[in-house]
């Protein structure tokens, strides 16, 4: 089973966006011009992807990168999301990120898990690393605005003996774990309420339902241990200095 690219398929695309900009519109809602432009971005993304993967996918090499090339995009779009600038800054997100995503997708493929061909290696690899730009995204602007709003209890740490890097320490981690929330909620309520990509896909592909089960579960617990390693070495690069945006690192000095 899959969807037809034909008539059918233009028409709900027109009448679902026409339905979101219209009830944004009536609504008063600031992303009403973004719906119509987001649509039409996604399909010519996808359009010149699809040719991309066509190709990608017929050996592992070519695979693996294009998963480089969605990498580097992610850790530029995450760096811009967060304020992140210059080349310390840049390395900082793709150290983060890839401490999450290298582990993670030698154990899937490196197991047999996961075949490591083409078809394999660019969804999963793509799944993995759009959940570490999310992760990454979430836990920096969180990070980042309560080292700015609790900087008087960094002060008051400095004050009391601690290091630099363990009063960062002290004023991210109470709320580091809540970026890593939306994974975790999904994977608790999957098959319940909500039935995810991974799944979805191999039933379009014309798998069965426990081998679209198998794959998600493997998906689900790969993003899980992701975000928590690109988490904790995101904190750590705090601490060090070197995860922050330009007016923390001035402002954060001992």
């Amino acid at each position: 089973m899959g969807i037809d690219v034909g008539w059918p398929l233009g028409i709900a695309l027109v009448l679902l966006v026409a339905l979101g900009t219209l009830v944004a519109r009536f609504g008063r809602l600031p992303v009403t011009g973004s719906i119509p432009w987001a649509a039409v971005r996604a399909g010519l993304q996808l359009l010149a992807v699809s040719f991309i993967v066509g190709f990608a996918v017929r050996s592992p090499l070519p695979a693996f990168a294009f998963v480089l090339l969605m990498f580097t995009i992610g850790v530029v779009t995450t760096a811009r999301r967060t304020g992140i600038t210059g080349l310390t800054g840049h390395l900082a997100v793709a150290t983060a990120m890839a401490s999450g995503a290298v582990p993670v997708l030698a154990i899937i493929f490196l197991s047999g898990a996961a075949p490591l061909v083409g078809p394999t290696i660019v969804p999963i690899g793509g799944i993995i690393v759009g959940n570490m730009m999310t992760v990454h995204t979430l836990l920096g602007r969180r990070a980042f605005a309560e080292l700015e709003s609790l900087h008087g209890e960094y002060e008051a740490l400095l004050s009391l003996g601690a290091t630099r890097g363990a009063a960062i320490n002290a004023v991210v981690s109470p709320t580091l774990h809540e970026a890593l929330i939306p994974a975790l909620d999904q994977t608790r309520t999957v098959g319940l309420v909500t039935l995810p990509g991974a799944y979805i896909g191999v039933l379009l592909g014309g798998g069965s339902p426990w081998e679209a089960a198998a794959a998600q579960v493997l998906v689900l617990v790969g993003i899980n241990a992701a975000q928590a390693c690109a988490a904790v070495t995101a904190r750590w690069l705090m601490s060090r200095g070197w995860l922050l945006p330009r007016g923390l690192g001035v402002t954060l000095q001992p």
